[in-house]
């Protein structure tokens, strides 16, 4: 009977919030649609809010000074209100309830209190339930996180409660139904954070450092944020706080499975940065004993030193999955294996890792030759860590770039000599070629000065070689000036996405527009390929052809300046309602005989005869 009673009350006593904006909510007041809860400062609202489909409504936390609506935290995410009427209650006894059309509770938080509680949103974005005597927190949303990470919001596992905190993408970008991403905190001996598409991993940081997590370096030289993660025997947590807290930052996992950092910058939400760079961010790309580097002369893997491809012919088809094995078993008891040193790279998986603590360099090496399922070690500060089984998911980074750990793998005294021979046949190499490189560069010095006298705004022309050792005579563009004309290839400057890489608009010192076609380290298009395009593109001259301005080439960057073509690309106006529309038929016509006169050059009456695939008209 009183179970029943219960919600008759709540309608009869209950009143409508004031329409003063207000913080707090007390089981005397209710939350209808059109109402909402506003924290102290005007950071964060609370209210209902429409998805995707009209009739569906939810109750959620977004930014209230910002006129583009990011929703932060939505409550009842699994069952959307299709009925009128929608409210939040707050019971006497400490329970937080929506219900629809005032009968049907749609969600509720089934906590309680032996005191009158509150429900406060704070500046934070964090919902807080209270007991009104002591004001210990009941409930919080930032226990209960949605699609998005906030400053000071914690991810990870309280073991005391049972409780585990992690991100949840959308199902889509209108629908904040459960969608197929998770992120947080996956529990090992040396636990780090996990991206899952379902049970599967797709992303994972790599074991944390003490600054940061080793598979993320760039966290070391970020001056905006303060990192965090705590391992304790009765609670995991990662958490980040912005130095500014002026600054609206936030962390999300999109429907599509991308972690990234958007700001609130000049009028819209900007990306700060992206946690899955390339390929070798993409969990096992090269298969177990592999490692990975966009940055290598012949696809992204490579085995580690001592291993092997399993499947010569699938790695021929860059389809690393299969990953590698040992050339030579190791000799476990007996002596004969040793440790070769990986520098600068992602942790392998730490699902199959054992924590030493306190044990010092040496005394790991120890520890790990004294176990014969021992494969690699790490030290990080005086902790000793070490793997059994397979090594997955291992990224190298970039020469000199800071972060990273030094990983010692076990091999045998095979492979070891073998390392230990090609360590001192490159000492030799060392000693002999620099010398020589001295006296080469003394006499080259004079030349590039000369060249770079000659050079305006980045560009000069000289001597580029293909791979066969031909020579054309074409402008050459600085790396830096590329640089500066796009804007360091800014999202912003970015004009789409071609077969073999992003094409970015630029503006030179002088002026003139360019796009810069960026080729692409995996698109599979070698240094032949490119001086192909180079040599061809060069020789055609034609007012219906796209021209090549010049070139860059600078370590494993390719690059292709092109004129800057201001009207984009002809499908943008055909299938754009609007855009047709400027498109008379004589206009239609003119366009018509322009793509054909480009055609009849290229197949007829240039000097190259060419089919054309791919040569933008």
């Amino acid at each position: 009977m009183g179970i029943f009673f219960l919600p008759v009350l709540l309608l009869s006593s209950t009143l409508i919030l004031p329409s003063a904006p207000t913080d707090t909510i007390t089981p005397s007041q209710t939350l209808a649609a059109g109402q909402s809860l506003i924290s102290a400062q005007g950071t964060f609202e609370l209210g209902f809010f429409n998805a995707a489909a009209p009739s569906s409504s939810y109750l959620g936390i977004w930014y209230h000074k910002i006129p583009i609506r990011k929703i932060v935290w939505v409550a009842n995410c699994k069952s959307p209100i299709t009925a009128q009427n929608a409210t939040l209650f707050l019971t006497t006894n400490g329970n937080i309830l929506i219900t629809a059309g005032g009968i049907r509770t749609v969600w509720s938080t089934n906590t309680s209190s032996t005191k009158i509680p509150s429900l406060k949103l704070l500046d934070s974005g964090n919902l807080v339930l209270t007991d009104g005597g002591s004001n210990a927190i009941i409930w919080e949303s930032f226990s209960d996180p949605s699609d998005t990470f906030l400053p000071e919001m914690e991810l990870g596992l309280d073991l005391r409660r049972h409780l585990e905190r992690k991100l949840t993408s959308w199902k889509s970008p209108d629908d904040p139904s459960p969608g197929g991403y998770t992120y947080g905190v996956r529990r090992t001996g040396s636990p780090e954070l996990v991206l899952k598409n379902g049970s599967n991993i797709e992303f994972r940081t790599g074991l944390w450092t003490g600054v940061s997590w080793s598979g993320i370096p760039q966290m070391i030289s970020d001056a905006h944020f303060i990192y965090t993660f705590v391992v304790q025997p009765d609670q995991i947590f990662y958490k980040y706080e912005s130095i500014n807290k002026s600054v609206m930052s936030f962390i999300t996992v999109d429907p599509s499975g991308h972690i990234q950092r958007l700001v609130w910058l000049d009028g819209q939400w900007r990306q700060y940065c992206t946690l899955q760079l390339n390929n070798c961010d993409r969990y096992g790309t090269c298969g177990e004993f592999g490692i990975c580097n966009v940055y290598y002369s012949e696809g992204v893997c490579k085995c580690l030193q001592g291993f092997e491809p399993r499947t010569m012919v699938d790695w021929t088809l860059m389809d690393y999955s299969g990953g590698c094995k040992r050339r030579t078993a190791l000799a476990c008891s007996g002596g004969g294996d040793g440790f070769v040193k990986v520098s600068g790279v992602k942790s392998p998986d730490t699902e199959n890792v054992t924590v030493a603590a306190g044990v010092g360099l040496e005394g790991c090496r120890a520890l790990c030759l004294g176990k014969c399922s021992c494969v690699a070690y790490v030290m990080v500060g005086e902790n000793c860590l070490w793997w059994t089984g397979k090594l997955m998911d291992i990224k190298e980074f970039a020469q000199g770039t800071q972060g990273g750990v030094d990983l010692y793998l076990r091999l045998a005294a095979a492979d070891l000599d073998s390392a230990e021979s090609a360590s001192s046949m490159r000492k030799h190499i060392v000693a002999v070629v620099i010398p020589l490189g001295l006296a080469f560069i003394i006499f080259s010095c004079f030349g590039i000065y000369t060249l770079r006298k000659k050079r305006k705004q980045g560009v000069g022309h000289g001597y580029v070689k293909d791979s066969r050792g031909n020579e054309m005579e074409l402008p050459v563009f600085d790396m830096s000036a590329i640089e500066i004309a796009t804007n360091n290839f800014s999202d912003e400057n970015k004009l789409g996405q071609g077969g073999f890489g992003p094409v970015y608009k630029g503006h030179l010192e002088d002026g003139q527009e360019i796009a810069v076609k960026r080729l692409s380290r995996n698109s599979g298009q070698g240094l032949d390929e490119f001086m192909n395009e180079v040599r061809l593109i060069s020789k055609l001259q034609h007012r219906n052809l796209v021209r090549l301005l010049g070139c860059c080439i600078h370590g494993e960057e390719r690059l292709l300046i092109y004129e800057y073509m201001p009207n984009k690309s002809l499908d943008s106006f055909i299938f754009d309602k609007a855009g047709r529309c400027q498109l008379s038929w004589q206009k239609r016509f003119d366009i018509i005989l322009g793509i054909a006169r480009g055609l009849v050059y290229l197949h007829q009456d240039s000097r190259l005869k060419i089919i054309h695939r791919d040569l933008k008209g």
